[in-house]
């Protein structure tokens, strides 16, 4: 309880200087110093307050503890009135300076002054009636339970032994915040309405809190968000035959667990006296090997399978997407956004944490130059992947984060990983249990979306055994098999219904299909999400287009932009002995899709990257591409090109711009300028995504939605397709990819299969 409120007018006030009864002072932890026409000071452990005026000077210099509040209204100090004297002692009192004070009593004054400092009524906390009441709890070996117990003996607090009712606060202490029978005490205290304080006070790295409320996180919340960091273990475990965590070497020195208990008693003792503060919702962690402390926010999982409704993400799922007014707040950067970055970090930082967060850490990628802009994540985990089929897929692939500004780039990386954490598997998705030919004319054959060639089928084995895992063919899929689908939603209302596994990463039981990222997008709201989504269909189908035909297509002119921002990457890149030039990739749907490429100038080896980008601004759209470029750069500045993706590894050693001509503008064409790029200027992101959509509708193309947000996360997650869309990936189904070129007139006929490019696109 901060700075509470002290009625001035109900004091007693039988006294005068001596009084015997409540006075009012300054508080304990502050130390007065008045100087006639200097001011009145007071010093604490903050620094020091200085309060100027004759006024204040003299009523200063009475709050010493011995006067009360009549005496103070009689003196007039400063020559003050009564009503001005009680006006400004009711400002001090307010601005937690001045409390009423109760005299006698063999109090510690250094405990009072403690207890005063946090903002709590010292007095209640040194006249209780009796001790508080803690019940000591130990989950596993013993770790430091006695050293706890004598703890908490010495600040005077009485530790009980009986139910969860007899006492004020329980302390419960463990080796590992994952052990199982935690389950049972979390179940026991929200029961009873109880809270609990957990610890395990030990090891390098010592662990205290939160304290669980029954109306807050419970155990089940931090546990979601622990096993989430600790997925590596988890499938160790499972291949190892074993369940919960793995046990571990108990590690402490007698300083270690003596700071500890201490540590674990004075959080006690605070939830005991009324203080509350952020810190008790937060695991607190004290690194003992650097004496570094953190706190991490452990928010409430409303869709939780232990304290909240755990129907909330089925229920989103089952009704139609409906568009919002999205007012556009910023255009800069790489989109138009309905929030800043800045914005979206403020509301989102709690996501990043080792223990509360769905990701570790956001940094920058350290073998990135500095202009590049490239950040990390973490890794790219699937949670419903786990055992052997987890280890073999070595939980290497990176959360990583783009953009104009390190600030653009770091809210890319959250995003990102929230973007892949809401789209796993998670066991509360809505999912209807049917064969393909059961559900009728509202199922999508998932091959309309995978798009694979009946030949590619037929010769999985051998492709598959060369190349990288995301462009595996699967088996074919079984229409006769009874498997979960989940629906889908036209901006019309109409549902479609898709297999489960292909809509979110790691489902189990289901064959011949897959989760992508094709369409896959976070935004800072659901509209920014969706086109956002529907920008990556439109985008990876043009790359498709261009790369598989190998066809040329003009360069575009990027001093028209007159942006000073590609002007420095140009510059930067000529800095390190690399060309930078971008192609125009729009296909027939009109929406500007732009490649930005580099090559090595100084020397045999070209080193050859690729980044796309596509937005309804074409200046967006350069950026991006350029932005996407830049994540790339890592992979060829660094010695050696250590890739685990043959596909990728054989670009490097093997593409140039004369054996892969397609690279450079076409001869002869005009460079495309800005001003070749048609773009409409709208305020709101929802009237883009319309737009897009009727698009997407006059080429015959349907844009489907599924909202992935988790009520835990809160970042607008979606799944977006447009059945149809070519990914960018090694897909050759009759279609897009063959009939676009022809219409557009880059091509005389269809190119035939056995001459598409052979080398898949491996972004």
């Amino acid at each position: 309880m901060r700075n509470p409120a002290v009625d001035t007018t109900g004091a007693r006030t039988a006294g005068g200087q001596g009084a015997a009864g409540p006075t009012l002072a300054f508080k304990r932890h502050l130390r007065a110093e008045v100087r006639a026409g200097k001011g009145a000071y007071l010093f604490s452990e903050q620094g020091v307050i200085a309060m100027r005026g004759a006024q204040i000077e003299s009523l200063a210099s009475l709050l010493d503890g011995t006067h009360d509040l009549e005496s103070l209204l009689r003196d007039r100090p400063g020559g003050m009135p009564p009503d001005q004297v009680r006006a400004l002692l009711a400002q001090l009192v307010q601005a937690g300076l001045v409390t009423v004070r109760e005299q006698g009593g063999q109090n510690d004054e250094r405990a009072l002054a403690y207890w005063d400092a946090c903002g709590v009524d010292a007095e209640r906390v040194a006249t209780r009636e009796r001790p508080s009441r803690v019940r000591l709890i130990t989950v596993g070996d013993d770790i430091g339970t006695e050293r706890v117990r004598a703890a908490l003996t010495e600040a005077d607090v009485e530790v009980v032994t009986g139910g969860t009712d007899v006492a004020d606060l329980s302390v419960v202490l463990c080796s590992d915040y994952l052990d199982p029978r935690l389950a049972a005490v979390d179940a026991a205290h929200r029961a009873g309405g109880r809270p609990w304080l957990i610890a395990r006070p030990f090891g390098a790295q010592v662990w205290i809190g939160p304290v669980l409320r029954p109306d807050g996180g419970c155990w089940h919340c931090l546990t979601h968000r622990l096993w989430g960091h600790r997925h590596a273990e988890a499938c160790v475990q499972e291949v190892l035959g074993h369940d919960g965590p793995a046990r571990r070497p108990v590690s402490a020195v007698p300083p270690l667990t003596a700071a500890a208990a201490h540590f674990v008693a004075l959080e006690a003792c605070k939830w005991l006296a009324g203080y509350r503060y952020e810190g008790q919702q937060c695991v607190w962690t004290l690194d003992t090997l650097d004496l570094q402390g953190r706190l991490h926010e452990l928010r409430r999982r409303p869709q939780c399978d232990g304290c909240g409704d755990t129907g909330l993400v089925a229920r989103r799922s089952a009704a139609p997407v409906v568009l919002q007014p999205a007012k556009k707040v910023t255009s800069g950067g790489g989109g138009h956004r309905t929030a800043t970055p800045a914005q979206m970090l403020e509301r989102h930082r709690h996501l990043i944490s080792p223990i509360t967060g769905i990701v570790k850490a956001v940094r920058p990628d350290p073998s990135a130059p500095a202009f590049a802009n490239a950040y990390h994540s973490g890794p790219n985990v699937t949670r419903g992947v786990t055992g052997m089929a987890a280890l073999r897929a070595g939980l290497r692939c990176q959360n990583g984060g783009k953009g104009v500004t390190p600030l653009d780039a770091e809210v890319g990386a959250l995003c990102e990983a929230a973007e892949r954490f809401s789209g796993s598997y998670q066991g509360d998705e809505l999912r209807i249990r049917a064969t393909f030919a059961e559900l009728g004319e509202e199922a999508l054959h998932p091959n309309d979306c995978m798009l694979f060639a009946e030949r590619q089928y037929d010769g999985r084995e051998a492709w598959n055994a060369e190349h990288a895992d995301f462009q595996r063919v699967p088996e074919r899929f079984d229409t006769g098999a009874a498997i979960d689908w989940t629906p889908v939603w036209s901006l019309t209302g109409r549902r479609r219904l898709l297999p489960t596994a292909h809509l979110y990463y790691g489902t189990p039981g289901a064959r011949g299909v897959h989760a992508d990222s094709n369409g896959a997008a976070a935004g800072s709201s659901l509209e920014d999400a969706i086109l956002q989504g529907a920008l990556e269909l439109v985008e990876r189908d043009a790359v498709a287009l261009w790369w598989y035909n190998r066809v040329p297509v003009p360069g575009v002119d990027l001093n028209s932009f007159g942006d000073r921002w590609l002007e420095e990457m140009t510059r930067n890149y000529a800095g390190i002995g690399r060309e930078l030039w971008v192609l125009d990739l729009t296909s027939d749907l009109g929406v500007p899709v732009m490649a930005a490429l580099s090559r090595r100038t100084d020397g045999p080896r070209e080193d050859v990257i690729l980044g796309f980008g596509a937005h309804l601004d074409p200046r967006i759209a350069v950026r991006r591409a350029v932005t996407e470029l830049n994540q790339m750069l890592p992979i060829v500045l660094a010695a050696g090109h250590e890739l685990d993706d043959p596909d990728a590894r054989r670009w490097l050693e093997f593409a140039t711009v004369a054996n892969q001509p397609y690279l450079r503008p076409a001869a002869g064409e005009r460079m495309r300028a800005a001003g070749d790029f048609p773009f409409v200027e709208r305020a709101d992101v929802g009237d883009d995504v319309e737009a897009l959509a009727a698009t997407l509708g006059g080429a015959g193309l349907e844009l489907l939605v599924l909202d992935q947000t988790r009520p835990d996360v809160g970042i607008p997650v979606v799944k977006v397709l447009a059945p149809g869309l070519r990914p960018l990936w090694a897909r050759f189904a009759p279609g897009r990819l063959f009939d676009v070129p022809v219409r557009l007139g880059r091509l005389d006929a269809p190119t035939p299969y056995d001459r598409l490019n052979p080398l898949p696109m491996f972004l």
